[in-house]
């Protein structure tokens, strides 16, 4: 699979979030602060994961339907949902 810039970039910031959230713990900030941000956090994650199923799902489909000729690829829809339900 190939991944796009946005992908990455999304997840650089992430990556920066939690190195975030690790300087307010050594620097013992309050609960509710550190709690914010990897709500935050967790919140870009998600919405990575959804970009990453959003822009492969349509290739995996065209790819499956041309090497299968025209089978049925519904269950690869099936299968993307269920990778994001299984993730929360």
């Amino acid at each position: 699979m190939t991944y796009s810039n946005d992908v990455k970039n999304r997840l650089k910031r992430v990556e920066g979030q939690i190195r975030g959230v690790l300087r307010m713990i050594d620097e013992e900030k309050e609960c509710k602060d550190v709690t914010s941000q990897l709500s935050a956090a967790r919140t870009a994650l998600d919405r990575s994961m959804a970009l990453i199923v959003a822009e492969n799902l349509e290739q995996c489909i065209t790819d499956s339907y041309n090497q299968n000729e025209g089978e049925d690829t519904s269950h690869l829809v099936k299968d993307a949902i269920d990778l994001l339900v299984k993730s929360r």
